[in-house]
């Protein structure tokens, strides 16, 4: 968030009451009027930059011209620069020979700019005043200045004294203004923790993508993640299942709770067991004290058991028991203990297949397969290659807290072309070893690509998928050289459209049905 005191809201300064009060009030009595200035003396809060509706003929007149409104706006920078170094108000002259008040805003000694008035004269100096302003008249509205010259002697004079009591109404509506300053400031830094609470609580694993893929993704997490239901995360070794499942738990009802984490794959059947029951004293020769199992652990939040496919039949049978009755029996008890857990599951593995294959209860598989989430591959997601590169490149700067790389567009284009076997945490080695390669340098180049990513296989139909149904694979293509073009045309759509051989208007609406203005991101990763 910016500095607390970089930022003026002028416009909500505008909806004052006490502002519209004070402008009525000087402008009945002395045909003054008020502006905001910010530091740089530039006016603000009033419609196109314009004068707060001046109640003096004269400057009505003035400001309507544009050469007289850029003397006036001169004046408000000058006598606002004046200011900034002052620790009181400056009274002054502008260019047409009327007094101005500037008094200075500051918050926390720092300087903000200023309430400036003007459109008056001093008694003690009217006439000089006037002479003065009859001269630029002449000068500077030849046609109209004798038609002007009526409203010269009727101009409003003001006394030192009125001066001092117009000085302390402008520092009652200052006091105001810094009050309404504080109080916006401090909504604001609540309202970014809490900008900040919702976008972690919608951040899902911090996983990054805006392809169609992803996005359906997005959709069904946030539909199913306040729901006790049993999730079974599906997807490739790589693809991020982990960080869903902490994301559900994390954007649940449970999330006060515990949030436990069980690789099924990585224990023997006893050890998994007692890991996840517990046991008790004595139940076999190391036990020498009960230990409570992680159902136990997580009992009222979520447990996530990765790699659910590894377990044996047996094991299976237990958990299919938990699940079911929410009970369980300690190894070496007798007591059965009951607990409120969520249970979520992941699996790299085809479990439909395997319970056809007899090696996964069928009776489990449904227990588990409640909501079927399914993580798609990087494959399938090209589009987010760049967005991924960036966040990574951004991880890496900050870990390292060095300068940010970016990534010369050879490499990019060749991390789009590689399949991903490895998926997202494939991706994240390969920049990760890119930056540690490049060394000083700030772009990565392409030659510094692991041989498996920069060589490629020779494809009959290199980059197009060949399978499927023939209208989704047109479409695909359709995507793919639509977006290939925009990226080397720096996203200018009239020259792409033209290369492309459609219509500017075609293409924009290919863009909309392909959500290819959402690509930003790539002209970023290559440091455009």
């Amino acid at each position: 968030m910016a500095d607390s005191t970089s930022v003026m809201n002028y416009e909500e300064f505008e909806r004052l009451h006490v502002v519209r009060r004070l402008r009525q009030i000087v402008g009945n009595w002395w045909k003054v009027q008020l502006n905001f200035t910010d530091v740089r003396g530039f006016l603000r809060g009033v419609p196109q930059g314009r004068f707060f509706n001046p109640a003096n003929r004269v400057c009505a007149f003035i400001t309507q011209n544009n050469e007289g409104f850029k003397d006036c706006m001169g004046t408000a920078r000058q006598c606002t620069s004046a200011s900034s170094e002052a620790a009181s108000p400056r009274s002054g002259t502008c260019h047409a020979g009327f007094s101005t008040l500037t008094i200075p805003l500051r918050i926390e000694g720092k300087f903000m700019g200023a309430v400036f008035a003007d459109g008056f004269l001093m008694q003690e100096s009217a006439e000089e005043q006037k002479r003065h302003l009859r001269v630029y008249l002449k000068n500077k509205f030849p046609n109209d200045a004798q038609a002007l010259e009526t409203y010269i002697d009727s101009l409003p004079t003001m006394s030192k004294k009125e001066v001092e009591y117009l000085t302390e109404l402008v520092d009652v509506v200052i006091e105001e203004v810094l009050t309404l300053r504080k109080t916006l400031s401090e909504s604001g830094e609540r309202l970014e923790a809490l900008s900040q609470e919702l976008s972690e609580k919608w951040d899902f694993g911090k996983m990054v993508g805006r392809s169609a893929p992803m996005i359906r993704l997005f959709k069904l997490l946030g539909r199913v993640c306040e729901s006790d239901a049993t999730i079974l995360v599906t997807g490739e070794n790589g693809t991020g299942k982990e960080g869903i499942a902490r994301a559900l738990h994390f954007n649940s009802k449970r999330k006060k709770q515990n949030f436990v984490i069980q690789n099924c794959g990585a224990l023997n059947d006893n050890l998994l067991e007692s890991e996840l029951f517990g046991h008790v004293r004595g139940a076999f020769t190391s036990a020498i004290k009960d230990k409570k199992g992680l159902f136990e652990l997580a009992d009222r939040g979520t447990l996530f058991l990765d790699e659910i496919g590894d377990t044996s039949p047996a094991m299976q049978v237990k958990l299919l028991r938990v699940l079911q009755e929410g009970t369980f029996i300690p190894v070496g008890g007798t007591e059965q203990r009951k607990v409120d857990v969520r249970i979520l599951a992941a699996t790299n593995k085809n479990l439909e297949q395997m319970v056809k294959d007899g090696t996964f209860r069928e009776d489990l598989y449904y227990r588990l397969n409640v909501i079927p989430v399914k993580v798609p591959p990087l494959r399938e997601r090209k589009e987010d290659i760049p967005l991924l590169v960036n966040k990574f490149l951004d991880d890496y700067a900050a870990a390292t807290n060095a300068p940010r790389k970016k990534m010369s567009r050879d490499c990019l284009e060749k991390l789009e072309m590689h399949e991903w076997p490895g998926n997202v945490r494939e991706l994240q080695n390969e920049i990760e070893r890119l930056c540690v390669l490049a060394g000083s340098d700030t772009e990565i180049d392409g030659e510094l690509l692991s041989d498996r990513v920069r060589s490629k296989k020779e494809e009959k139909f290199p980059g197009l998928r060949v399978d499927g149904k023939l209208k989704d694979c047109i479409e695909e293509l359709e995507r793919k050289m639509i977006y290939d073009c925009l990226i080397r045309e720096n996203w200018n759509k009239s020259r792409a459209a033209k290369i492309l051989g459609i219509s500017r208007a075609g293409l924009i609406m290919k863009c909309e049905k392909f959500e290819l203005d959402k690509h930003d991101e790539y002209k970023k990763a290559v440091g455009e």
